[in-house]
């Protein structure tokens, strides 16, 4: 794990599932023989070598005889299971009463496509292994529950242009990619703008960030950089990318011109 809070987590749970294993006198191999895991599984589920899935967790809690507490450990280990950047900017999301974000290289991750998301771990250098890419795109893919949140969080995003022509995953994934990005932009509360990359002025060129307005009337930001990224706090700093942001948005077509620029680069696709 590549840090310590998850780790502890894991830790906790696999010392549970073992003295629960221990007090119904059962072996490892017993034990995943009676939830359909194998021997290995189980002891590395145990060593907090590895992430045990839901699954694995409320069958381990059946066959144990633990009245639900195991199964009770599966939302800890749903957060352990992210990165820690994404643990904290999904805390920050789940406050959010307004997002707004800016991609530049690619398609911001709240809006991304399952495939997009897979294609993009897949090309990172250094490679990720499997167990890696599924944990990440899993982080991005459960920080979109913010689509379905009540009270609705208001939404908006600008993508480069660019970003909606670059083949990244090859073109049906980008076809897909596009098709979903038009049946968001119809969501009353989202709203998804193009920065064409004919504009002359652009205030977007420091790179990619976003600014969140949170529920207790606080507002924050967030950049991101190759190696790095960072949430914003200072005022003096989150009022530039507020700034920033804004004009961005200026800049940008409209958000009906650009579900009809997104329309045509998809008939062209």
């Amino acid at each position: 794990m590549e840090d310590e809070e998850s780790a502890a987590v894991l830790r906790a749970v696999g010392r549970q599932i073992k003295l629960w294993r221990e007090a119904a006198g059962l072996k490892q191999a017993e034990l995943g023989a009676a939830i359909g895991y194998g021997e290995e599984q189980v002891s590395a589920v145990e060593r907090a070598r590895r992430i045990p899935s839901p699954g694995f967790l409320d069958k381990a809690d059946e066959v144990l005889g633990a009245s639900g507490k195991i199964s009770a450990m599966k939302k800890d280990v749903a957060e352990a299971r992210y990165p820690k950047k994404v643990r904290d900017l999904a805390k920050l999301e789940d406050e959010a009463v307004e997002l707004g974000g800016y991609g530049n290289h690619n398609i911001h991750g709240l809006l991304q496509t399952e495939e997009y998301a897979r294609a993009l771990y897949e090309m990172r250098r250094p490679s990720f292994t499997e167990d890696e890419i599924e944990r990440y795109v899993g982080a991005r893919l459960a920080r979109q529950e913010i689509f379905e949140r009540r009270p609705r969080v208001m939404l908006a995003f600008v993508q480069e242009e660019v970003t909606l022509r670059r083949p990244l995953g090859g073109k049906m994934v980008l076809q897909r990619q596009l098709e979903h990005l038009l049946e968001l932009g119809q969501l009353r509360h989202v709203e998804i703008q193009v920065m064409p990359t004919v504009r002359e002025d652009h205030a977007g060129m420091g790179g990619e960030l976003g600014v969140l307005k949170l529920n207790d009337g606080a507002t924050v930001g967030y950049s991101e950089a190759p190696l790095t990224s960072r949430v914003i706090s200072n005022p003096k700093e989150v009022q530039i990318l507020e700034l920033r942001y804004g004009i961005i948005r200026a800049q940008a077509l409209t958000p009906r011109e650009s579900l009809a620029f997104i329309e045509k680069l998809r008939g062209e696709t």
